[in-house]
């Protein structure tokens, strides 16, 4: 469960033609990612170096340890938003430490082996929230796409407002590169596929405002000089009151550290054919992101559009993910005085590109013909996640999804009175002719009632299973449920069962289970309900709690 694949893949048999595949594809990937680490990076409030650093460090680590043989690591545009409010409420310190508590969450979840809880988030929280995000990504990059001279917020109101406010700053010339890089992306991603859009587009609008000395904004103009090497790890600073603060940070930092990486390595099987190792994903992402946040970088996961590059390239193994890692180290150390000549525009542009890929429009509009709950959650995320906060957004998604999800589960549920109706249990269960009892209660017994249950038996509807029981008139001497259909009963389910049966007990009521299945019976040997309980017997067939009630009244009959 937690050998990486890398492992797997050198024990399967590595050749010098899979090394070359897996060299190309590292270098075509790391050509795309050189443009994408340093726009996130701005984007997300700290300096270019930053996003390269990270792609380097967990790049090569998340290949390296983790599950997915094609998983390309490092900063995503998932991260701008959390990253930038962040550093503006706690400075890129409190960044590197929220990063370093994430890595620790990821390891301890993948060790916990709930990566496969991941699948559980409902598509309109996924959706909302990552069409939400690119929102918030277009409204962060409007800055640089129109050449503003403004002091945004965070805050999406805020951040439109003081855009507003400075208007009269636009610069045409900023606008008219973004505009030029996006045509240029636009345009090669259509009829010249194989070329690397993001770095034509970059280098072509660097090229053009050194040539013409146009008045735009460039990294190195705001940032100064580029470092050209790694910086040395050290640990931060940590004080126990603010990892507290910094917390809640921390969660939504693993939280989409865990989702987005889940789902690129569930699209790299969907491409391939091949499995990954959820449990072994996290933990490399945990170590990915600790190792990041000691080398000052900033937060990473998984890159779905990388990872789908790395495929399409020719991948063999994580090996291409390591290259990937090494050719934007030597990318760092050769050319880091031409990446000041970048003009934030066209990183805008790039970033603009990125947000419309994530917004998933189609997707949304799809949504959008759900049931009402569906929509109601898809449009709830998404408002959350641009108006409030990302992490409000995730918690109210989540708990939405819940309670809508046992609302449906709970109307899924049925009780039902009588002997049967249209039953097809089996012949295990009902072991008679189907004229034998014709579902009329006046065939039973004297003193029986029946009740058959559909569906699991969980805290959703466990007062609702108390409610009808309680709507008897009269207490029978006996109480056949049947439980063949019930896939499972949580602790609800068996306190309202329970209860049932004391109130049976103390009226002088026996109660019969019939056809229980295998969780439901090792819940109540569990919780010790079978131990010298005279009111309550589990038959295996609805036919032996009849024959045990004939016994019975039998042996109490006086001859």
């Amino acid at each position: 469960m937690f050998v990486p694949k890398l492992v797997t893949t050198l024990r399967e048999g590595y050749s010098l033609a899979a090394l070359r595949a897996d060299a190309l594809a590292g270098l075509t990937v790391a050509i795309v990612a050189l443009p994408l680490a340093m726009a996130i990076a701005v984007a997300s409030g700290t300096t270019p170096d930053k996003g390269l650093v990270t792609a380097v460090v967990a790049g090569f680590l998340i290949s390296a340890l983790g599950g997915s043989r094609f998983q390309i690591g490092g900063p995503t545009a998932a991260f701008i938003v959390v990253v930038f409010n962040v550093i503006a409420k706690e400075g890129y310190d409190g960044l590197v430490i929220a990063t370093l508590m994430a890595g620790l969450i990821l390891i301890a979840c993948g060790l916990a082996r709930i990566g496969t809880w991941i699948k559980y988030i409902p598509e309109p929280v996924v959706t909302g929230f990552t069409s939400g995000i690119a929102i918030l990504i277009v409204a962060s990059q409007l800055k640089d796409l129109f050449g503003l001279d403004a002091r945004a917020p965070a805050e999406f109101v805020g951040k439109l407002d003081a855009l507003w406010t400075a208007r009269a700053s636009f610069t045409p010339a900023a606008f008219i590169l973004s505009a030029g890089a996006i045509a240029t992306i636009v345009a090669l991603r259509r009829y010249a596929p194989r070329v690397p859009a993001f770095l034509v587009a970059v280098a072509g609008t660097a090229v053009l405002a050194a040539f013409f000395h146009l008045p735009v904004e460039t990294l190195g103009s705001r940032f100064g000089e580029i470092p050209s090497t790694l910086p040395v790890p050290h640990l931060p600073h940590v004080e126990l009151a603010r990892l507290h603060q910094l917390l809640p940070s921390a969660f939504t930092i693993a939280f989409l550290a865990g989702l987005e990486s889940l789902l690129s390595a569930m699209v790299a099987d969907g491409m391939t054919g091949r499995r990954h190792r959820s449990n072994c994903e996290l933990v490399a992402q945990g170590v990915a992101n600790c190792a990041s946040s000691l080398f000052g970088g900033m937060p990473a996961t998984g890159a779905i559009a990388r990872t789908a590059t790395n495929i399409r390239s020719g991948a063999r193994s994580p090996v291409a993910g390591i290259f990937h890692a090494l050719f934007l180290l030597v990318f760092l150390a050769v050319g880091s005085r031409l990446i000041g000549y970048i003009p934030l525009a066209s990183l805008a542009a790039v970033l603009l590109i990125v947000a419309w890929n994530m917004s998933e429009y189609k997707r949304v509009l799809k949504l959008m013909r759900m049931p009402p709950g569906d929509r109601l959650l898809l449009v709830t995320t998404l408002l959350l996640t641009v108006f409030v906060d990302l992490s409000m957004a995730i918690e109210v998604g989540v708990v939405m999804a819940s309670i809508l999800f046992m609302h449906r589960m709970s109307n899924a549920v049925a009780i039902k009175g009588g002997i049967t109706i249209n039953d097809d249990e089996g012949e295990d269960d009902i072991a008679r002719s189907e004229s034998a009892y014709a579902g009329q209660r006046d065939a039973l017994p004297k003193g029986v009632e029946v009740f058959k249950i559909h569906g699991p038996l969980f805290f959703g509807v466990a007062g609702r299973f108390d409610e009808v029981l309680r709507a008897q008139v009269r207490m029978p001497r006996y109480f056949i449920l049947r439980m063949r259909e019930v896939p499972m009963m949580d602790t609800s389910g068996y306190e309202a069962l329970q209860a049932f049966v004391e109130r049976c007990h103390a009226k002088k009521c026996m109660v019969l289970l019939t056809g229980i299945q295998e969780q439901p019976r090792l819940l109540l040997k569990s919780m010790g309900a079978l131990d010298d309980h005279t009111s309550l017997r589990l038959m295996d067939r609805f036919e032996d709690a009849l024959a045990f009630i004939a016994a019975e009244d039998a042996a109490s009959t006086p001859p």
